[in-house]
C-alpha cells in the first residue's frame, strides 16, 4: 500500500514573517500583519482539507486575483463618473 503524496502548499509566496522587511513601510507592514492573521484564522478555523477547497491553488493567488478584480472596478467606477 503506497500513500498519496500531497503537494499542496496554502502559503506558497505570502510572507507569514513577523519581522518587518527592510524596503516595507510601516502601513504595508501592519496591513501584511492584519491579513497574515486573518488567513492564519481561517486555516485554523476550517482546518486543512476545507481550506485547500477554498483555495485550491493557494492563498497567493486568491490575493491577487481579488487585486486584479479591486483594480478594474475601481476603472470601471472612475470611467462613470467622468
Amino acid at each position: 500500500m503506497t500513500k498519496e503524496l500531497d503537494n499542496y502548499s496554502a502559503f506558497e509566496g505570502i510572507n507569514l514573517s513577523n519581522a518587518r522587511s527592510e524596503d516595507e513601510t510601516y502601513e504595508q507592514y501592519r496591513g501584511r500583519l492584519r491579513q497574515n492573521k486573518e488567513i492564519l484564522k481561517t486555516y485554523f478555523l476550517y482546518g486543512r482539507d476545507v481550506f485547500k477547497e477554498m483555495f485550491p491553488n493557494g492563498v497567493a493567488e486568491s490575493l491577487k486575483n481579488s487585486v486584479a478584480e479591486e483594480n478594474t472596478a475601481n476603472a470601471e467606477k472612475l470611467g462613470e463618473a467622468k
